[in-house]
């Protein structure tokens, strides 16, 4: 048996819940797993409905942590188990015991400064794990740079689950939403400074020069959703942004499939770093290639030139050129074709070969 111990995971939506949720979905396919994760609203009917025992801990942050090892340490008292895998490193901080633990890693939660306090908490918990399971050589070397034993890091890249087949409403309602919109930007991500939509937004204002019925299509919500929209609103730009929030899974994919060019040229803001950026992969399973920022991973999930461009995020006219080349002559539709190829490596049944090497 082993123990999947997670902060993230579903009914709860986001990145990380589906990471630790399609990890947790095709491990169950190979062995007995126990997940310990945290209190959801709605999640007796989620929890039901699944092959292996969900145990949900809840109350208020810190405490929840200390319940939660307690639970955990009195269940390898008395319990078989080979190893425990985490999605976080504070999510085995407590834990005590000599059986094998394995820690994803992601970027933004191990860069700290080396050598300050939460630095050392950091390299104390990851330097007595198995492996420390790294989602992109960038995240491996900032784990490397800032004291992870390097012996330790395994890169092994997010999985995704195969695409369903689109909803055929969904389409008609997104055809009908665009319409003669043409050429299609779009993102799906936290409205966060990191994610780099400010940029997109200004180089949309010279892109409408050449292409007037461009649009960009925002899906998410976050802090800087309001200064966003003032943004749009003072470049007279209300024609060409359309924002959209809790939205169903149907209607995302519908964007999503019906766009030409997935946008996310992230940055790094203060620690915050993107480590990988599983977006990029979900938008070329529809064929949709992506421009991505140069500070971080999304050189592992986005082919510079081939599924894709990397640009400079810091750099406005770099976005603004990349995406014009994009655009230019369609180049897109063969990006998307190369990018559809080139991320069925990702497909988990996939991924979990390269974990099932290190838990064997």
């Amino acid at each position: 048996m082993y123990l999947i111990v997670t902060r993230s995971f579903p009914p709860e939506v986001g990145g990380m819940q589906s990471l630790m949720w399609g990890l947790t979905k095709e491990m169950s396919k190979n062995f007995m797993i126990k997940v310990f994760a945290d209190y959801q609203e709605n999640h007796k009917e989620f929890d039901q409905k699944e092959n292996f025992s969900i145990e949900r801990v809840g109350g208020i942050k810190f405490l929840r942590k200390i319940r939660k090892a307690q639970l955990i340490n009195e269940f390898l008292k008395e319990n078989k188990v080979k190893g425990i895998i985490a999605d976080h490193w504070k999510s085995l901080e407590l834990i005590k015991t000599d059986k094998k633990k394995y820690c994803l890693i992601h970027g933004k939660e191990i860069n700290h400064s080396k050598g300050s306090s939460i630095n050392k908490r950091i390299n104390k918990v990851l330097n007595k794990t198995e492996k420390v399971i790294a989602n992109s050589e960038f995240t491996k070397n900032l784990a490397i740079d800032n004291g992870i034993d390097k012996n330790k890091i395994k890169v092994i890249n997010p999985g995704v689950n195969t695409v369903k087949e689109l909803d055929k409403k969904s389409l008609e309602k997104v055809e009908s939403l665009l319409k003669i919109k043409s050429p299609r930007l779009i993102t799906v991500s936290r409205y966060d400074k990191r994610k780099n939509h400010e940029k997109i937004i200004m180089a949309l204002r010279n892109l409408k020069q050449q292409y007037p019925d461009i649009v960009y299509i925002c899906i998410g919500h976050g802090e800087e959703e309001e200064n966003l929209k003032k943004l749009v609103q003072e470049l007279n730009l209300s024609s060409q942004v359309m924002f959209f929030k809790e939205i169903t899974e149907n209607l995302k994919n519908a964007l999503i499939a019906k766009s030409n060019i997935f946008v996310m040229p992230s940055i790094i803001s203060k620690t915050s770093v993107e480590g990988f950026g599983i977006s990029y992969v979900e938008a070329a399973q529809y064929s949709v290639p992506s421009l991505g920022g140069k500070d971080g991973g999304a050189s592992d999930a986005i082919k510079h030139d081939k599924t894709g461009i990397i640009c400079d995020g810091n750099n406005l006219e770099d976005i603004y050129s990349s995406l014009n080349l994009m655009i230019e002559n369609k180049k897109y539709i063969e990006l998307g074709k190369n990018a559809k190829e080139f991320v069925s490596k990702f497909q988990w049944h996939k991924i979990i070969e390269d974990y099932k090497k290190i838990l064997n």
